[in-house]
Parts: structure tokens; C-alpha cells; sequence
């Protein structure tokens, strides 16, 4: 896989920060099967949507296997993790604090370390829980000479790397602050969560020159409302019961490619996952960086 890093960074009049990441692959449109509308495009949310669960829930646990941290620190911190996110989300005030969070495992890190590692986990755990039916979704729009991007909160090279796996255009992320090829574990701008990624897909699809009213886009939760509201089409994947009422009051899509027992299943590591690195992964590295300099 090429290394090439192509990251743009895009500051708006409100002093928001929007990052992207092209797939680092030949993103030229495949020849389409219908008429090409190179204005359109297709944003996906990746945990739950893309994807079964979370994934930095399958990061960290990539991570575990490798040894970085034990599968009881998983458990202690995750633990500390959904309590902080229960919080977060019923306090806004407190995304301040996920902030300052949020990217602190990466810090000391090369970035090619993290991109080998998120490949390589990726190929291992991530790849069986694509959802087939998201996939095709997907599909559709690259069959139709569109581009595709994915929208996570992730740091955006983790976004990348799974958008050239599934051969993607490339990815909306949190930007993470680098100097000299290493992360500082601070962010550059907002972390990309809510009305961020609102405010990142219109950025990028002015830099694009894509028109928003022809564009689609997907995503399992109500906290990507401003997403889903800034966006011609608006589907919901597997949903959560808050974004499911609003989508059959609005008259949107619904795809739901879960099973009953799956979908419970699921529904923990997604939650659990959400700020996971920033206390398991984060602690566990630490740890690892300790015991190294002994």
C-alpha cells in the first residue's frame, strides 16, 4: 500500500477544523453502470454503520492482542470510559474535556506506526465486520462515478486506512497535531463528532465543488443529525431508537442489517468503544513506554 499522507486541513470563519485524508489509491471513478454525476457524493459514518461495533473498540483490542496492554486494562478503562461518555453526551460542556482527551494515546507515536498497526488490524478484525449491505450501499455510489468519503471521529490516517481497504475516496477524521512524523496527542480544531462533521462535509464539499443537495448521507446515530440534516438524502443504518423516529417523521431510508440477538450484541463494544483510547489505550501505552525505558 502506498504511504503517501495527503491530509488537508480546512479552517473556517468560525474557526472550526475539518480534516480529510484521500484513500492514497486512484480515486478516479470506476466506469459507471448509469449516468456519472461527479457532484454527488456519498458520506458514511463508520462505527455501527460501516461496520459492526466500534472501531477503535477493535483497534484496542488489535492492540491487547499485540501485547500493548492486557485485556483486564481493556476492561478497567473501558469501564472508566463509558462513564465518561454517558457524561459527554448528556453534558455538552464536557466534550471540552474529550477534547483534551480524545488523542492522547497517539501522543509520542510515529504515524506510519499507527497506519502499519491500523492495517494490520484492520485485515484481522475489522474486515469480517463490514456490513455487506452498507458495502453495497456504498457500491452504489462508486458504480455511478461518485465519490465516497467516510466521517469518523477517529484520527483521520485510521479513517484513511480503512477507506483503502475498502477502496473508498478517503476519509473525514479528527486531526491529530503532528511534528517531526510524531503525534503530540493534541488535536488541531474540534473532534470530528456532531455538527464538526456537519461543518467538515460542507468544507469539503466546497473544496470538491460538490453540490450538498445531490449528495447522501449515512449513519446509525442521532448524534450525526446535523450530518444527515446538511445533506440532500439523508439514511439511517442500523439505527439507534432516537435517529429511527426522527427518520420516520422526515421520511427517510432505514436499513437495518442487524439480527435481533446480534444487534444486542453489537450494541455494547459500539458504546464502550467511543472513548475508549482515550483512557484504555492511552494507559496501556503509557505502561508499554515505561516498561521499554527500564
Amino acid at each position: 500500500m502506498a504511504r503517501t499522507r495527503k491530509v488537508t486541513v480546512s479552517t473556517d470563519e468560525h474557526g472550526h477544523t475539518a480534516g480529510w485524508a484521500t484513500s492514497g489509491l486512484d480515486t478516479t471513478p470506476p466506469v459507471p453502470v448509469g449516468p456519472v454525476d461527479d457532484r454527488a457524493a456519498g458520506f458514511f459514518d463508520v462505527d455501527n454503520t460501516v461496520m459492526r461495533g466500534a472501531s477503535i473498540y477493535w483497534f484496542a483490542r488489535g492492540l491487547a492482542s499485540r501485547n500493548y496492554f492486557t485485556t483486564s486494562d481493556l476492561a478497567r478503562f473501558a469501564w472508566q470510559q463509558l462513564r465518561f461518555r454517558v457524561l459527554a453526551t448528556e453534558h455538552a460542556g464536557n466534550m471540552s474535556q474529550a477534547k483534551e482527551a480524545a488523542l492522547a494515546f497517539v501522543a509520542g507515536w510515529r504515524v506510519e506506526d499507527v497506519e502499519r498497526l491500523t492495517e494490520e488490524i484492520f485485515d484481522e478484525l475489522m474486515a469480517p465486520r463490514i456490513w455487506a449491505g452498507t458495502r453495497a450501499l456504498a457500491q452504489q455510489h462508486l458504480d455511478a462515478g461518485q465519490r465516497v468519503w467516510l466521517v469518523t471521529a477517529a484520527p483521520v490516517e485510521i479513517g484513511r486506512v480503512i477507506a483503502v481497504r475498502l477502496g473508498l475516496t478517503g476519509a473525514i477524521g479528527t486531526v491529530a497535531e503532528i511534528r517531526d512524523g510524531a503525534y503530540t496527542g493534541r488535536l488541531v480544531g474540534d473532534l470530528m463528532h456532531g455538527s464538526a462533521k456537519a461543518d467538515a462535509v460542507v468544507q469539503l464539499a466546497a473544496v470538491e465543488g460538490l453540490d450538498l443537495d445531490r449528495c447522501a448521507a449515512y449513519s446509525d446515530s442521532a448524534n450525526d443529525l446535523p450530518m444527515l440534516s446538511a445533506v440532500g438524502r439523508a439514511v439511517a443504518i442500523n439505527p439507534d431508537s432516537a435517529l429511527l423516529r426522527v427518520a420516520r417523521d422526515r421520511g427517510w431510508s432505514v436499513h437495518d442489517f442487524r439480527t435481533g440477538r446480534k444487534a444486542a450484541r453489537i450494541a455494547v463494544p459500539s458504546t464502550v468503544a467511543a472513548g475508549l483510547l482515550a483512557g484504555a489505550v492511552s494507559a496501556g501505552l503509557a505502561m508499554r513506554r515505561r516498561a521499554q525505558t527500564r
